[in-house]
C-alpha cells in the first residue's frame, strides 16, 4: 500500500504589538525618514505588521502556533515524531529553534531540525516532512515556519523597513493511505546571493559584517514573478494537474503586486488567492502558514480542495507544494 502525507490541522501566531503604517510613518518621521502611508500600501498592499515584545524569541511564536495546528488536528505534543522549524530568525546559533521549540512542547524523542531557505523555508520545510513521512522515517509532523524580522531590519532605509513583520504558522502533517500532497517543486540560484541578505555574522565573540537586511527590490521583484510561475507549472505538471483545478493560490505573502502579477499569468482571479500581507506585512517562512490557517479558519479553504502554495526568497530560493487539503 502507498504511504502519502496530509495536513490535518493548521495554525498561527501573531505577537501582540501591531504597528499601522501610520505608527511607523511617526516612528520613521522622528528619525528625519519620510514615507507615507499611500506611498507604502500603492508599494506593497501592506497596512500593519506585528513586533515581538523585547525576550520573545522565534521559538515562542512558534509554540503558539504549534499549539493551535495540534489543537486543530486534535493531536497533543507527544503525538509528534518529526518537528522542521523554517526561520532566517534562529533564537541561537545552535542548537536549533526546532530543538527548542520540542523543549517547550516537551515532544522529546523524535528528530528535530531547523530548514534555511528565507522565505521559501515553509515550502522546503513541508517537501521534507512529506519524503520523510512516505520514507517511514516519520508518521507526525509539526511543520512551521517562524520569524522575528524586526531585529534584522535596518530602520534608516525606508524601502525594507516597512515591510517586514514577525509571526509564525504551523501545519500538523500526517501519515495517510490517500494521497495530500501531490507534488513540490525546489530550487535556488546562489549567483543571486547579493539580492537579499543579511551579510554579517559572529565571531570571535562580536557581530562581524552587517547584521541587517539588504535588499535588491526592483532585482528581488522581476525574478521573483518569473521564477514563481515555472514553480507552480512544474508541481501541476508533475500531478497531472491544470491551473483550472486550483482552488486556492496561497502565495508567500511579500508584495500584493507580486502576487496579483502570478495569480495573472496563471490565470487565477484574485478570489482565488489567499491574501494577508496587508495586515502582517512579509513575515518570511511564517507567512505562507499564517495564509493558509487564516484560509481555513475564516471558512474560505475547505476540506477536498486543492490548494498551490509557493515562495520566493533570499538565496535565490524558490518551490511550490501542490496538495489536496
Amino acid at each position: 500500500m502507498s504511504r502519502y502525507s496530509r495536513i490535518t490541522g493548521t495554525g498561527s501566531y501573531l505577537p501582540p504589538h501591531k504597528l499601522t503604517n501610520a505608527d511607523l510613518v511617526a516612528q520613521l518621521g522622528a528619525k528625519g525618514i519620510e514615507t507615507s502611508d499611500d506611498w507604502i500600501v500603492e508599494r506593497s498592499g501592506i497596512h500593519a505588521r506585528h513586533f515581538a515584545a523585547e525576550g520573545v524569541f522565534s521559538s515562542d511564536l512558534a509554540l503558539e502556533a504549534a499549539k493551535n495546528a495540534l489543537q486543530a488536528a486534535n493531536r497533543t505534543a507527544q503525538d509528534i515524531d518529526l518537528i522542521i522549524v523554517a526561520t532566517s530568525t534562529p533564537d541561537m546559533v545552535f542548537p536549533s529553534t526546532a530543538c527548542i521549540l520540542q523543549g517547550k512542547l516537551g515532544a522529546a524523542g523524535g528528530a528535530a531540525f531547523d530548514v534555511q531557505a528565507v522565505c521559501s523555508g515553509f515550502v522546503y520545510a513541508l517537501t521534507v516532512a512529506d519524503a520523510l513521512i512516505k520514507s517511514g522515517t516519520a508518521r507526525c509532523a509539526l511543520v512551521v515556519g517562524a520569524e522575528i524580522f524586526s531585529r534584522i531590519l535596518d530602520f534608516n532605509d525606508r524601502s525594507t523597513c516597512v515591510l517586514f513583520g514577525d509571526g509564525a504558522g504551523a501545519v500538523v502533517l500526517e501519515a495517510s493511505d490517500t494521497p495530500g500532497i501531490l507534488s513540490s517543486d525546489l530550487h535556488a540560484d546562489g549567483k543571486h546571493v547579493d539580492l537579499l541578505c543579511v551579510p554579517g555574522h559572529v565571531s570571535g565573540g562580536a557581530v562581524s559584517g552587517l547584521p541587517l537586511l539588504q535588499m535588491a527590490g526592483q532585482s528581488v521583484f522581476k525574478l521573483a514573478v518569473g521564477v514563481l510561475e515555472s514553480a507552480a507549472r512544474a508541481v501541476l505538471e508533475k500531478a497531472g494537474k491544470t491551473e483550472a483545478d486550483i482552488d486556492w493560490l496561497v502565495p508567500h505573502q511579500a508584495n500584493i503586486r507580486i502576487m496579483q502579477s502570478t495569480a495573472k499569468k496563471l490565470k487565477l482571479s484574485m478570489d482565488k488567492v489567499i491574501v494577508t500581507v496587508g495586515q502582517h506585512g512579509n513575515t518570511s517562512a511564517a507567512s505562507i502558514p499564517l495564509a493558509l490557517d487564516h484560509g481555513v479558519r475564516s471558512g474560505q479553504i475547505l476540506p477536498g480542495q486543492t490548494l498551490l502554495l509557493e515562495g520566493v526568497g533570499g538565496g535565490f530560493t524558490w518551490g511550490a507544494v501542490l496538495l489536496d487539503f
